[in-house]
C-alpha cells in the first residue's frame, strides 16, 4: 500500500480527482471502515467536515483520518482552521472566502501545508486561479446542497467559467455531485470533483468511489475549449 511520506504532497495534489468531505459519522460508528473503504476505492483527498466537533475531539478524529491516509498514501485535509491544521500535521488546509486570508493561515500552518479556497462566483475563481499562497480552489456549488443550507447555486456555468481560465493550477468542482449528474459536471469541463452524500450516504462506499473514480480519471486533465470560449484566452 503506497505511504504519502515517501511522496510529495504537492505532486500528490496534481495528481488528485476525487476529493471526499466526510462528518465524524457519530450515527454509523464506522470511520475507520468507511475511510478504508473510499481510500482503496479511488479518493484521493479527505477533508473532515463537522461543525458539531470541538477542537480536542477534532485532532483526535484527524488522527484517524491520517492513519488511514497515510496507509492509502493519500491527502488530509482540514477545513477552516489553520491551527487545528497545524496542530494534526494535515497536508491541506481548506479556507472558506469568510475564513482567515491566505497570508495569516500560511503563517500559522507554515510553508509546507497545502491550502485551498472555496470560490462561488467568478471573480472569487479568477482571483483564487492567481491568488499568491493558494494551492488549488473550488468552485460551485453546482446544485443546492444540504451540507451548505441556503446558499445560491452558481451552477455549471461557473464551472464552465473555471475551465475556460485555463489555469494550471488545481481545481475541482463542488457541490450535488453524485454518480447520476457526475458527466454533466464533466462535460461542463470539470477534471476534479468534490463530493459528500455520493459516498457518505453510499450502500456500498468502496464501489460507488472507485466507480466515480474510474469516469473522472478516463478524462485527461487538459480541458478543451467550452462552450466557444478558448480556455488559453478566456
Amino acid at each position: 500500500m503506497p505511504d504519502l511520506t515517501t511522496r510529495d504532497p504537492r505532486t500528490a495534489l496534481a495528481d488528485a480527482r476525487l476529493y471526499l468531505c466526510t462528518d465524524a459519522r457519530k450515527r454509523q460508528g464506522d470511520l475507520p471502515g468507511f475511510l478504508d473503504a473510499v481510500l482503496s476505492g479511488g479518493v484521493d483527498i479527505v477533508q473532515l467536515r463537522d461543525k458539531s466537533l470541538e477542537a480536542a475531539e477534532e485532532l483526535e478524529l484527524l488522527q484517524v483520518l491520517a492513519d488511514a491516509c497515510r496507509r492509502h498514501g493519500k491527502l488530509l485535509a482540514v477545513n477552516d482552521r489553520a491551527d487545528i491544521a497545524h496542530a494534526a500535521r494535515a497536508d491541506v488546509l481548506h479556507l472558506g472566502q469568510g475564513d482567515l486570508p491566505v497570508p495569516a493561515a500560511r503563517a500559522l500552518t507554515g510553508p509546507g501545508t497545502l491550502i485551498g479556497r472555496s470560490t462561488h462566483s467568478e471573480a472569487e475563481a479568477a482571483a483564487a486561479a492567481v491568488q499568491d499562497g493558494v494551492d488549488y480552489f473550488c468552485t460551485g456549488p453546482c446544485w443546492p446542497t444540504p451540507t451548505k443550507p441556503g446558499r445560491p447555486a452558481p451552477g455549471l456555468p461557473l464551472v464552465r467559467y473555471a475551465a475556460a481560465l485555463g489555469t494550471p493550477r488545481p481545481w475541482f468542482a463542488i457541490g450535488g455531485i453524485d454518480a447520476a449528474r457526475l458527466d454533466e459536471v464533466l462535460d461542463a469541463g470539470a477534471r476534479r470533483v468534490v463530493v459528500v452524500r455520493a459516498l457518505t450516504e453510499a450502500d456500498d462506499p468502496e464501489g460507488a468511489a472507485r466507480d466515480l473514480a474510474r469516469r473522472v480519471r478516463a478524462l485527461p486533465l487538459e480541458t478543451p475549449s467550452v462552450h466557444g470560449v478558448d480556455k488559453k484566452t478566456a
